[in-house]
């Protein structure tokens, strides 16, 4: 598993759940999968797409909690040398 780094400049954010993440999960709960078990796990059923909605609601539901903060959230422009600062308020 790569770790992020905390200060790097983002324009987006990638989650993706692998094989090895996946038998990782079995083995915490005390099962094995094979290779060739985990693909038929993810493909049954619609299961992977299942879990992305999952993880994207998930990432939506962390980023309105943030934002309901009344914290100043500079946003830099490109060019000019001037930032701004939005502010969310609830």
């Amino acid at each position: 598993m790569r770790i992020m780094t905390v200060k790097k400049f983002r324009q987006k954010v990638v989650a993706e759940i692998t094989l090895a993440h996946l038998t990782q999960c079995a083995q915490e709960l005390g099962r094995t999968l094979t290779t060739e078990e985990a693909l038929d796990f993810l493909n049954q059923n619609g299961r992977a797409y299942e879990m992305w909605k999952h993880m994207m609601q998930a990432g939506e539901e962390y980023m309105k909690s943030a934002l309901q903060t009344r914290t100043a959230v500079p946003i830099p422009r490109t060019g000019t040398g001037r930032g701004r600062i939005a502010v969310q308020w609830c």
